[in-house]
């Protein structure tokens, strides 16, 4: 009996630290699928929310454009003569997709010298520090979901100089990117956790 209630315990314990949650266009699934006493995102979010002041919802949305919340996202490789696999074209990486020199910069500013881009822990915190970047640099409010994503995507000199102001893509993924805080706002306030 023991043996069989240790099992359990520790299934259940874990049970928010395998792969990438299924049914991501759904925020109040994500959480209960990483809602383990070990690893349980909803609290990383609000204490991010609560650090930053930044909305959860902001915070999610961003993650679910960068990598569906894959951990080990990373933007997919050139090809050399049309086949041979080569290069990636960024080092992009993890939950975030954050580049080498401004996961560099965050650790840095923080002193979050062990922090991984691939725990989401440390993630959703970057996401959050960085818009909170947003805020200070360029003004932007930090439930502003279209403009932060901008300055997410552009960099904080880039979106002061409006490169994105002729780049569809890059407008259309912010769009993007606030209907999803939009819509896990209200999946939020529908599963009690607005």
């Amino acid at each position: 009996m023991k043996i069989w209630l240790t099992l359990l315990l520790a299934a259940l314990t874990l049970s928010g630290c395998a792969g990438t949650p299924t049914n991501t266009d759904n925020v109040c699934a994500v959480f209960d699928q990483r809602g383990g006493w070990f690893n349980n995102w909803y609290k990383y979010a609000k204490n991010t929310e609560k650090e930053y002041g930044v909305p959860v919802p902001v915070l999610m949305a961003t993650i679910y454009k960068e990598s569906g919340f894959n951990a080990k996202a990373r933007p997919p490789r050139t090809k050399l003569l049309g086949f041979i696999p080569w290069k990636r074209p960024s080092s992009a990486y993890g939950y975030p997709q954050a580049l080498d020199g401004t996961w560099d910069w965050y650790k840095d500013a923080t002193g979050r010298r062990g922090a991984d881009r691939d725990d989401f822990k440390d993630a959703v915190r970057f996401v959050g520090w960085y818009h909170y970047q947003s805020y200070k640099k360029n003004g932007v409010a930090r439930n502003d979901t279209y403009n932060l994503y901008l300055n997410y995507y552009a960099g904080h000199g880039g979106y002061a100089r409006g490169t994105w102001k002729n780049n569809k893509w890059m407008k259309s993924a912010a769009q993007r990117t606030a209907s999803m805080a939009n819509r896990y706002q209200q999946q939020m306030q529908a599963c009690g956790r607005g």
